[in-house]
């Protein structure tokens, strides 16, 4: 009889065997595909961010974003990209001997500064492209408005939103290798990773992108004013608006990150489906 999905058990496995293969690349290979990841993660935040900005509803800004971002780890998979948030499943093939903890600890460090550097140049390239001057320059001040919101955030809402945000995206991921066509992956990533937007988590890789994209929307006066006057965003909430205050929320969501991807996700389905050797 054709199976038309993999168990969970069989999910695990390939996992860990994918993990191997992870552990195993070369940095420049590394380097290339996680600045791919990035980019794709930006480009999901950007379309979503555009399709959005002009609905006034928080509700249904979220619920809009959540229809449009997963298309940015859809990417990921389809095309094997390596995203930092991801590869915190790799915790399975460490716990199964398969893979040591430098090799992990190799993997995770280069993915990130790639996925960092992807998002940065989507950032930039979104900047130069005219993108933000959408309705009269709202997206711009939009874009602004949820900088400031990712950059202020504390320290406890961080770890604890960044948490349930890769419980989610491991989620996903682990689902989409349930999956045995293209259709099944994709709806597979669509529904945890829609909810995860749609419930205001965060996610580093993606921040990686908001918050720098709202550092240069904040260097052009008229979305600076734009913000101020649709937003309410005062000069003081612009001067918290930098890269020191982006790069400390950015390590606590980051944090968050890896405690919902592997506590909550990896060691769990490993000690549950594990197939002892």
């Amino acid at each position: 009889m054709e199976k038309y999905f993999n168990s969970p058990a069989e999910v695990v496995e390939a996992n860990m065997k994918g993990a191997e293969g992870k552990a195993a690349l070369s940095v420049s290979k590394m380097v290339l595909l996680g600045i791919l990841a990035g980019a794709f993660i930006a480009l999901g935040g950007a379309a979503s961010s555009t399709a959005a900005h002009g609905i006034a509803d928080v509700g249904l800004t979220r619920a809009v974003c959540g229809m449009i971002f997963p298309v940015g780890l859809m990417m990921v998979i389809l095309l094997g990209g390596e995203l930092f948030t991801g590869n915190c499943l790799m915790i399975m093939a460490v716990l199964d001997g398969r893979v040591s903890w430098g090799r992990l600890l190799r993997n995770l460090a280069v993915v990130y500064l790639s996925n960092l550097a992807g998002a940065l140049l989507t950032a930039l390239l979104l900047t130069l492209s005219g993108n933000q001057n959408y309705s009269g320059g709202l997206l711009g001040a939009y874009t602004i408005k949820t900088a400031v919101g990712k950059a202020g955030i504390s320290p406890v809402q961080g770890i604890a939103s960044g948490i349930l945000c890769n419980f989610l995206v491991c989620a996903a991921i682990l689902m989409a290798a349930a999956a045995r066509e293209i259709a099944g992956k994709i709806w597979a990533v669509f529904f945890p990773i829609a909810a995860f937007v749609i419930g205001g988590f965060e996610h580093c890789v993606a921040n990686m992108f908001y918050i720098p994209a709202g550092m240069f929307a904040a260097m052009n006066p008229a979305y600076a004013a734009k913000a101020q006057e649709a937003y309410g965003i005062t000069a003081e909430q612009l001067g918290t608006l930098n890269g020191w205050n982006g790069l400390v929320s950015l390590l606590f969501v980051t944090a968050g990150n890896v405690i919902g991807g592997m506590a909550l996700v990896g060691v769990p389905m490993f000690l549950a489906y594990r197939k002892k050797r």
